[in-house]
């Protein structure tokens, strides 16, 4: 290996190793920030959060489909059978 390889390698290193510092800084903060915040703070902006949603969110009403939506139907179904017997050609 020629010195500037070597070169190299060091200011990767060192590169990495700053990219190591940095975001141990970066999840300290975080952690600092998260635990200035109490549990009932917490607690009460879930709430909001939850009532702000409860309210907007628009439950669908359920659609007339046909008649036969249960699991025995779909099953038959996939498998290309109906009520009657077999409707796939061949079988």
């Amino acid at each position: 290996m020629g010195p500037r390889i070597v070169r190299y390698w060091k200011l990767l290193g060192l590169a990495g190793l700053a990219g190591v510092a940095a975001t141990g800084v970066v999840i300290a903060r975080d952690e600092r920030r998260r635990q200035a915040v109490s549990p009932d703070d917490v607690r009460a902006r879930l709430h909001q959060r939850y009532e702000a949603v409860r309210h907007e969110a628009v439950i669908p009403s359920p659609v007339a489909g046909p008649a036969a939506t249960g699991r025995r139907h779909r099953f038959s179904r996939a498998r290309g059978r109906t009520r009657r017997g077999l409707s796939r050609p061949g079988a």
